[in-house]
């Protein structure tokens, strides 16, 4: 059979994050209703240079491929005139193993798929009414989940804090022209962007915990996507503590990796603390945000079905379009 080759430009002009976020859903419910395999995650760090690798594979019962994806960061890179992520999904037919495409996407994909789950885990355990917004970080991410959340709820403001000032200030004059009428300011502190806050996005690769418990105000939804490694952190773990919903995309990976890992390391909560998985409240086995006053995290480190699952809607988007790729056997 014949492979194919996609790359970025072709990737970006035929996907959408409108037609990624109930593709995600429905893979996340896969996921807890036990209709996904899914091996655990390879991570090489390569500390000399700032970079991180992270490869993940899932096979979704019943699909005709499987996928395996390799994204990297390297934080260095803007110095370099380079960009921060890169990566590539290799899609295989599940009947033979034969190589069916290849997706040069350098990291989209995987941006566009971490985005579409902080959209649903925003939809599943946000309040409707949204006033303020509060994003840590001003990266790709950073971007990325403010535009799911805004295909998800509305909101007025937003405070974006993250320890590069310059970026904060390019961040908001992009994000301020996507938006429209949402004012956006600068906060000067974590602290003063969460402070009042509805819903918080944490979209840092910090390796030192930033938002503080006491800072919270009652009825606020987190959604923490930066730490999909077992060294990184953005949360005090005492946010968790006081949470009255703590949720994960997976509860076995987020044990080794991720926000609750840190807290359950941390010896601040134990995993009775943890309330289920985000595709249990898309399949109506845990209720979600009970009151207004509750507080919700999401805690998600990121899931090789949500990567199977957007490999399969590109492909199926190329498809519909009339658009094959190009042949490489």
């Amino acid at each position: 059979m014949k492979t194919y080759a996609y790359f970025e430009s072709e990737i970006k002009k035929l996907i959408r994050l409108k037609e990624a976020i109930p593709t995600v859903e429905k893979a996340l419910a896969a996921f807890s209703s036990g209709q996904v395999i899914l091996p655990g995650v390879i991570n090489l760090d390569l500390p000399e240079s700032k970079g991180e690798v992270h490869v993940k594979a899932a096979y979704i019962k019943g699909d005709e491929t499987y996928v395996i994806k390799v994204a990297s960061g390297f934080y260095e890179n803007p110095g370099l005139g380079l960009a921060v992520g890169n990566g590539l999904m290799l899609v295989f037919k599940a009947k033979t193993g034969e190589l069916a495409a290849v997706l040069f996407d350098r990291g989209y994909l995987t941006d566009l798929r971490t985005a579409a789950a902080g959209g649903v885990a925003a939809n599943c355990l946000a309040k409707s009414q949204i006033e303020k917004v509060a994003v840590i970080g001003s990266g790709m991410q950073a971007r990325f989940q403010l535009k799911a959340l805004g295909e998800v709820r509305s909101f007025r403001e937003v405070a974006a804090w993250s320890r590069n000032p310059f970026n904060v200030r390019k961040y908001i004059g992009e994000m301020a022209e996507i938006f429209g009428e949402v004012k956006f300011y600068s906060a000067e502190t974590a602290e003063e962007a969460v402070k009042e806050a509805d819903l918080i996005i944490t979209a840092t690769p910090s390796r030192q915990p930033i938002i503080r418990a006491e800072w919270l105000k009652p009825g606020v939804h987190i959604t923490a996507i930066g730490s999909d490694g077992s060294d990184k952190q953005e949360l005090y773990p005492e946010v968790l503590l006081r949470a009255d919903g703590v949720f994960c995309d997976s509860v076995t990976q987020c044990c080794q990796l991720g926000e609750v890992h840190q807290a359950l390391k941390a010896g601040v909560i134990s995993e009775s603390k943890i309330t289920g998985e985000i595709g249990e409240l898309i399949l109506g086995l845990k209720p979600g945000r009970q009151s207004a006053d509750e507080i919700t995290i999401a805690d998600l480190t990121g899931l090789g079905v949500q990567d199977a699952a957007i490999a399969n809607l590109f492909l199926k988007q190329a498809k519909d379009s009339g658009y094959q790729g190009r042949a490489l056997s």
